[in-house]
């Protein structure tokens, strides 16, 4: 049985041509499946990048990506309206209309506008059209950018409680290393949790025509198989691709959680994730171990050293004492405040300059706690 509401993601090197163009034909073969997916009962839901090399062809510059930022705005400007124009031109063909939402992390960031954002697209999807969703790039910076469109449809997911969402890249799924650099490394199929070992051996950069790579599609599927959300990553232009992992054939690599491990609550989710994360904690194993076994909240004594600079309020990852991600949450403690509590128990705060209420403050409630 097919997934009834699917989120759909494509980078800039699947929707570009080699020579940086957008390929409108390509979108076209997208809306044909797509129709078919609606004829079958489900609801569709695109997260597109490729405004900025829509925007850089239509004015004329070449396709490498300038390292300019007011460029890189203007083209995005521009490319919107040349990108969503494909995209309407394409689905209108199949009697399907286009709904365009563009975000940047401070839209999820904000309880009221992620609220905003999650009724809009619930409408849309109720008046029978597809959303298609991008960052805004014509006014992201760094402290409001996603970063990448991996992470951006995660977090539409999570928003709309997804069924399944499809990342086409211009690789078939993750293997067990870098096929570009290792002749014989192989396609994984299947992965219900992350080691040390398979990460290690994650490709990191992209194609020059997009700004993602393996590494972010591996934060997008830490962050939906948090909320049980199943995603594929498969080749984008292989033959009926969307169809296929809609179904649950084998196609790529299927991310899928693990069934011992409860789903996170939405507003948690919300909490932890939608957040830039400002910082790193290295915990210890027992403190390892609370977390994934018990659902404790993270206390000072379980935690050993302090990664860059944050306030209380931010988001931080949470890490083991070999720097290897087993979470996410929102500190009670300034980085400062931590790295003068680490490891001590709360008897022992007050020798260490704290007051009683911050003393017994755990520096990552379980409420605000999401665990990969």
């Amino acid at each position: 049985m097919s997934a009834q509401r699917i989120v759909i993601k494509l980078g800039s090197s699947t929707l570009t041509d080699e020579n940086g163009k957008i390929d409108a034909g390509y979108i076209r073969q997208l809306a044909e499946q797509v129709a078919l997916l609606r004829e079958r009962g489900s609801q569709v839901l695109i997260v597109s990048s490729a405004a900025i090399p829509a925007g850089l062809e239509a004015l004329g510059f070449p396709a490498q990506r300038p390292d300019n930022i007011p460029t890189l705005q203007a083209a995005a400007a521009v490319g919107q309206l040349e990108l969503s124009r494909v995209y309407a031109d394409a689905f209108s063909e199949q009697g399907i209309r286009i709904g365009q939402i563009l975000l940047t992390r401070f839209d999820l960031e904000n309880r009221s506008s992620y609220l905003h954002v999650r009724d809009t697209l619930e409408k849309l999807l109720e008046l029978g059209s597809v959303p298609l969703i991008n960052e805004n790039d014509t006014v992201a910076v760094d402290e409001i950018r996603f970063g990448d469109n991996d992470t951006l449809a995660a977090q539409a997911a999570i928003i709309v409680k997804a069924d399944l969402v499809i990342l086409l890249s211009d690789i078939e799924g993750l293997y067990t290393a870098d096929p570009r650099v290792v002749e014989d490394a192989q396609l994984l199929e299947s992965i219900a949790s992350f080691t040390e070992e398979l990460i290690a051996g994650v490709g990191a950069a992209g194609t020059s025509r997009g700004s993602g790579g393996m590494v972010t599609k591996i934060e997008a599927a830490r962050m939906l198989m948090a909320a049980g959300i199943p995603m594929v990553i498969c080749e984008g232009h292989r033959a009926n691709a969307v169809l296929d992992a809609s179904e649950g054939k084998p196609v790529g690599t299927l991310f899928t959680q693990d069934g011992s491990r409860r789903q996170a609550h939405a507003k948690k989710l919300w909490r932890a994730l939608s957040g830039s994360v400002k910082g790193s904690v290295l915990i210890d194993d027992g403190a390892v171990a609370a977390l994934r076994e018990k659902g404790s909240s993270l206390l000072p004594v379980g935690v050993k050293s302090v990664e860059g600079s944050f306030l209380t309020g931010s988001a931080v990852d949470i890490r083991t004492s070999k720097g290897f991600l087993i979470g996410r949450g929102i500190s009670n403690y300034t980085s400062d405040e931590l790295s003068l509590a680490a490891g001590h128990k709360t008897s022992e705060m007050a020798e260490h300059r704290f007051s009683a209420q911050g003393a017994s403050a755990e520096v990552i409630h379980r409420d605000q706690l999401v665990i990969f």
